[in-house]
């Protein structure tokens, strides 16, 4: 063994030595061809005859490039390191350019790096549990026969258009756990904030907080302990427990109690009720409501009735609402469908158990969705734009690419002489194509890495254009190995794609043509061919961003330009909720009747109200509306939006009344109800009939409202809506006040600036009384148009960058194309042409190239802006408007581009021009 372990040594040495010799005899062998054939062309001998007959006079050539290509090979790691060595420094030789090139691959590389990273955290990131791709969340659709009348909780419209719900009622929710063993550890879950606003008295201080409500085996179905104390157990929710207890995630531990081991066992009170913290979470846990926002208490279910009671008693026995989420683990070996199936039995038998089904009415169609990432709110909101935007970021990247290899073509007409020196000395054109390749790789890898920087700064950017002003990020872009490897796979394809070209376009070269001193004329040819084709790939890209970036700056325009129908400045909009247990009904009135006076008393103040649903929130209430009294027939429309507000709303959020008459002092608790309703729902009930004085119920054998007066529309919930037909009743008229209230205060001033004084009139009242996502009408309005905002935004960005990639394309190509025409241009100005005829014939080509590259670009938009259709508001995606300004704007930047070079081909001087070559 030890002596065939030598042999292998030595052997091994041998090769090494070999390939040494070789390399060491092929680099001689070279640089006395290259010696030998300066002295016979300096003898009259063209470049080519001259190489081959040093060539010939050295030996046998195919035996050296033979020898050579053996060597190279055997020390193929060696020559690729030289290759790298040799490329950087002709990019530093070529400073601007290379800076050039690397800023146009930083910010198309750093662009899509942004929006994967969002996409990433949307559409990849799951919850901090082990094995999340095993969790299940169980939803349901419904139609107009479901026999679930009230559910509670978010919704979306899956891409079949069907309505997706999630939320169960708490009896359901026990059955499916006691029978039902498909899915292991069914457990359930609500994310409060949803229905209220929890304050948390510490220290003395109140401050809102956000919280979770869960079942009493959740964190062993999610398969999370606790960093220190214990998590919640069954024993914890049951109704019989002993005592109110919470479990605290990481980011509240540190954020309010600087991460202190203390913390086990100290009380605090949410919504006046005691609390004893008994566990802290692991860090990154954030329930199982999203993926990115951490809840900052977990409760039991059991104490819904002390946190958040209601008046028609507790939701853990009422059938009727639906408003608990559940989810489970898929157990080994039983497929998603099995799963399905057998819950869906079980569901109906739990239905049909828990509460009535009548016989035109059915249970929900049950189905599961991945539970990885829990609700995931946010991610179903960006799954339609979110494709769109990461297309886009790939045209950035592509126009980019363009960019860099005309660049690189540009510069290649300057290294002919060089590539011609290296085919005659023997090199392949294998060879020659790798040093061109290994070059372009080089300029990607300084790129990526830049992009990858200004991925990293800019990560944020999407998230915050996407959250609201007053409340926490919906989503958070983490740096993870994903969004490296992304980087590094569109560095490397970049770098091969802008590559290609110029080390194909290197192969082609004459190396006979290439050796004398005006042999560059004939290649030049063809590479101003090629340039003109990328400069009109460039223009038509940047037009095709420019389209899409003028449909949604005009979508976000029509937007803001709609009028809202109440008057939106100078208002600033807080919540207060009463806790239940210290302001039962009507005492909650009394407290908020109170703060109304208080607020209303403040200097600058012009007026105040409140309402249950906040203008413009994306949310807001429905219920049936049941004509009766003198119009005889009882006609009933279901699901009618409503309002339940103040005696001042109208006024104060300037919304006229048309006939009739507003709320006023002699509307109260105590008196018969009465209604406000729009002019859509006055045209859509009474048909031109006055509605003053007719009657309805809100829901069957429920009070009886009388309408008083007839108000202009206005915009309720959702900004891009028609005016829906809506009615207004007072709060204080309704059985079930309680819960959370938004003020409408009206100042004279900056209403920012009056968000100090309207805390301390609060205070007064009461110091357990927080205010909840202050803002402005306006904010609350941006809001709203967050995502159109980021659109905008986000394209606009593509489209500035467009343009300055094509005018960097357009003004290297006539640049090149003035220098390769010197001396036709000095002929022409020899022979008589004006400055002006010289300057028309630059500018003409140039434009000619703007209108192929707009022509193209226009087809392209307009195949691609029809998947546009439905984020676009007021607008068609072939809006003559948009396409012919995209179109004016690129040819005006592509003459401002090509000004320079034709102004110096209008400024050549004949004699140097004819000396030129």
């Amino acid at each position: 063994m030890t002596s065939l372990i030598l042999q292998f040594i030595s052997r091994l040495r041998g090769l090494l030595g070999q390939g040494k010799a070789n390399r060491e005899f092929g680099d001689e062998v070279e640089t006395h061809i290259e010696l030998l054939s300066e002295r016979l062309v300096r003898q009259g001998m063209s470049r080519e005859d001259a190489v081959w007959a040093a060539r010939r006079q050295f030996g046998n050539t195919a035996l050296l490039e033979q020898r050579n290509r053996e060597a190279r090979a055997f020390l193929w790691p060696s020559t690729v390191f030289q290759d790298v060595h040799y490329g950087l420094r002709m990019l530093a030789k070529g400073s601007g350019v290379t800076a050039i090139a690397i800023t146009s691959l930083a910010l198309g590389i750093g662009a899509n790096t942004a929006i994967f990273t969002l996409a990433k955290a949307a559409l990849f990131d799951a919850l901090s549990v082990p094995h999340p791709d095993q969790l299940r969340l169980l939803a349901y659709t419904q139609d107009e026969r479901s026999v679930v009348r009230q559910d509670w909780g978010d919704f979306y419209t899956d891409s079949q258009g069907r309505t997706v719900i999630a939320s169960f009622s708490y009896p359901v929710y026990q059955r499916l756990r006691d029978r039902d063993h498909s899915l292991s550890e069914l457990f359930a879950f609500v994310d409060l904030n949803q229905f209220e606003h929890l304050s948390a008295t510490i220290d003395g201080h109140a401050q809102v907080v956000s919280a979770e409500l869960v079942s009493g085996n959740f964190f062993q179905g999610m398969g999370v302990g606790t960093v220190l104390g214990r998590p919640i157990g069954p024993a914890d929710d049951a109704v019989s427990a002993s005592g109110a207890v919470a479990v605290i995630s990481d980011s509240f531990w540190q954020r309010r109690f600087d991460r202190s081991p203390s913390v086990i066992g100290m009380i605090v009170d949410v919504n006046l009720t005691p609390i004893t913290i008994i566990g802290v979470a692991p860090r990154g846990f954030a329930g199982a409501s999203h993926v990115h926002t951490s809840q900052d208490l977990f409760l039991p279910l059991s104490m819904q009735p002390i946190i958040f009671p209601k008046e028609t008693g507790s939701l853990l026995s009422d059938a009727d609402t639906w408003w608990v989420q559940i989810m489970g683990r898929l157990q080994p070996g039983i497929s998603d469908e099995q799963a399905r199936a057998s819950l869906a039995v079980s569901l109906n038998q739990a239905t049909r158990s828990t509460m009535t089904v009548p016989a035109d009415r059915s249970v929900p169609s049950l189905f599961l969705l991945p539970g990885g990432r829990g609700w995931n709110y946010a991610a179903q909101e960006l799954e339609h734009p979110m494709p769109v935007l990461l297309v886009l970021a790939g045209l950035v990247l592509l126009l980019a690419c363009v960019n860099v290899a005309n660049l690189l073509l540009a510069r290649s007409s300057s290294r002919n002489r060089e590539i011609s020196i290296r085919l005659a000395l023997g090199a392949s054109k294998g060879r020659v194509v790798r040093q061109m390749l290994t070059e372009s790789l080089c300029l990607s890898a300084l790129g990526g890495s830049a992009g990858l920087l200004l991925g990293y700064l800019g990560r944020n950017i999407l998230p915050r254009l996407l959250s609201s002003s007053w409340g926490p990020a919906a989503l958070s872009a983490r740096f993870d190995w994903r969004v490296f490897a992304f980087t590094l796979v569109i560095s490397v394809l970049t770098g091969l794609g802008f590559g290609v070209g110029p080390a194909w376009q290197a192969t082609r070269t004459s190396m006979n043509a290439g050796l004398k001193d005006g042999g560059t004329r004939v290649t030049r040819h063809r590479r101003g061919i090629a340039g003109k084709v990328l400069v009109i790939l460039q223009v038509s890209l940047c037009m095709l961003l420019l389209v899409c970036a003028g449909l949604f700056v005009r979508t976000l325009a029509n937007l803001n330009a709609l009028d809202p129908g109440f008057n939106k400045w100078g208002l600033l909009l807080f919540a207060i909720e009463p806790p239940v247990q210290r302001y039962p009904a009507p005492k909650n009135i009394e407290a908020l009747h109170r703060v109304e006076e208080r607020i209303a008393s403040l200097p600058g103040v012009e007026s105040v109200t409140l309402s249950r649903e906040t203008l413009l929130a994306q949310s807001g209430s429905e219920s049936d509306f049941l004509l009766e009294g003198r119009l005889g027939i009882a006609r009933r429309e279901k699901y009618v939006p409503f309002n339940s507000v103040g005696q001042s709303f109208f006024t104060t959020m300037g919304i006229p009344i048309l006939y009739g008459r507003s709320f006023d002092l002699r509307d109260s608790s105590s008196s018969p109800g009465v209604a406000v309703i729009n002019r859509a729902l006055a045209q859509k009930e009474f048909a031109g009939n006055n509605p003053i004085g007719a009657s309805f119920r809100m829901n069957e054998g429920g009070e009886q409202f009388e309408i008083v007066g007839v108000c202009a529309d206005a915009k309720y919930a959702w900004i891009r809506a028609d005016d829906s037909p809506t009615f207004y009743v007072l709060y204080t008229q309704q059985k079930d006040a309680n819960g959370s209230m938004t003020f409408e205060v009206r100042t004279k001033g900056n209403p920012r600036d009056f968000a100090g004084a309207i805390r301390g009139a609060i205070e007064s009242v009461d110091k357990d009384l927080p205010l909840i996502e202050v803002r402005t009408q306006e904010e609350q309005i941006d809001a709203t148009l967050a995502p159109e905002r980021s659109f905008a935004t986000v394209t606009s960005g593509f489209g500035i960058l467009a343009l300055v990639l094509a005018s960097i394309g357009v003004y290297g190509v006539m640049a090149a194309g003035v220098s390769r025409r010197i001396n036709e241009i000095g002929v022409r100005i020899a022979l008589g042409a004006r400055t002006d005829q010289v300057l028309r014939m630059v500018l003409g080509e140039a434009t000619g190239l703007a209108l192929a590259g707009v022509g193209a670009g226009l087809c392209a938009a307009l195949l691609f802006t029809r998947f546009l259709r439905s984020l676009l508001f007021g607008l068609k995606p072939t809006d003559s408007l948009t396409l012919a300004g995209a179109g004016l704007l690129l040819c005006v930047v592509a003459l401002l581009a090509s000004w320079a070079p034709a102004r110096r081909a209008s400024h050549v001087q004949p004699v140097q021009a004819l000396r030129h070559e």
